[in-house]
């Protein structure tokens, strides 16, 4: 398959030297970033016809490149297929030589459903894959043959071709989702996380991404301002601040392999809301190439806790100030934690997800 036969190139956008669009290339780099936007939103209630990306595009090359070390290209527009599948397929091909590239592809724009077809190019990659989904609403429909924004996720559950070691779904809102659906996910021991605990604290929900292969965000979970910023807005959700530190916090992660930004709303006439989506994707890029530069030798400090007689260890890393529970040396065989948990046990109370995760 040609690139050329699947995209459109990016148009030509003119920035001075201290800004991002000056070092933007448009061929896939070894051990870099890449950005593709798609246009196919019939996994929802939507169409494929193309959408005009320019104007996030300009707003997104007109921010610093700060001091990024790492290559980033554009590749362009994905050309939608003749059926939703056709664009799955293009787009697992695209993310698939990215991988073989060690580079972090970002997908944006089309629906949440295409979370499935980069789960399934990941998968061809590697296996116990761990997937950490942002989004107001817990869809677990088995309605439908063909795939959906509803059915993409219990699709993902129930197949035995997909290798998925770990789910965190965060930022739901319990007045938009069926109780019976929250409980079946706590209940096969998935991390779930209302968006009340996310508001006005990236701490307390950075252990989700810190470890995740994939992570996707529904812009159904970002609130609206002004005019829709999703393709099906919600007055309520993650506020203009806190969702790029979340980004930021999702490029922190140490095993991202591809990140998705769904369902916005491309159409939107409001400038403001194609600066966020820039912003949200500067700081996603911020998080990945820290990520990628920092020194990867760590130290670790482990902290002791009693609670009713019994030992607990805590491990921070003298680098990056992240926690970790657990004794074991290997640190990959300790579960992320956030401070704030820490704190809990040092006042006698371990949270349940790390008594679950141990």
């Amino acid at each position: 398959m040609n690139i050329e036969d699947i995209i459109i190139p990016p148009k030509k956008i003119e920035t001075q030297p201290w800004q991002l669009g000056h070092v933007i290339t448009n061929e896939i780099p070894e051990n870099g970033i890449l950005l593709v936007f798609c246009s196919d939103y019939r996994g929802g209630k939507g169409n494929a016809v193309a959408k005009n990306f320019d104007t996030v595009r300009e707003e997104f090359y007109k921010l610093s490149k700060f001091d990024f070390e790492i290559p980033i290209c554009d590749l362009g527009d994905i050309i939608s297929g003749k059926s939703l599948q056709d664009t799955h397929y293009i787009l697992q091909e695209i993310l698939s030589a990215c991988l073989y590239k060690n580079t972090v592809p970002i997908v944006v724009g089309g629906g949440n459903d295409l979370s499935i077809a980069m789960i399934h190019a990941l998968n061809f990659h590697q296996k116990n894959i761990r997937y950490t989904q942002i989004n107001n609403k817990i869809e677990l429909s088995n309605e439908g043959e063909e795939i959906s924004e509803k059915n993409f996720l219990q699709k993902i559950f129930n197949s035995k071709l997909l290798s998925l070691k770990d789910y965190h779904h965060l930022g739901y809102q319990k007045h938009l989702n069926e109780i019976d659906a929250v409980k079946l996910m706590k209940s096969v021991e998935f991390d779930v996380v209302r968006l009340a605990e996310m508001m006005g604290n990236t701490d307390r929900i950075e252990p989700f991404f810190r470890r995740a292969d994939l992570v996707t965000l529904n812009c159904d979970a970002v609130e609206s301002f002004a005019e829709a910023f999703s393709v099906n807005p919600q007055i309520n959700g993650l506020n203009r601040r806190e969702i790029c530190a979340v980004m930021k916090e999702v490029g922190l992660g140490e095993n991202l392999k591809m990140a998705g930004i769904f369902n916005f709303n491309a159409d939107a006439e409001n400038i403001l809301n194609h600066q966020l989506l820039a912003q949200m994707i500067w700081y996603l890029l911020e998080g990945i190439d820290i990520q990628k530069t920092h020194p990867k030798e760590r130290k670790y400090d482990t902290f002791w806790v009693l609670i009713d007689d019994r030992e607990f260890a805590f491990k921070r890393d003298t680098f990056t100030g992240l926690w970790y529970f657990g004794s074991d040396e290997n640190i990959q065989k300790c579960v992320p934690c956030s401070q704030y948990e820490y704190d809990l046990a040092k006042n006698g109370v371990l949270s349940e997800r790390l008594i679950v995760k141990s």
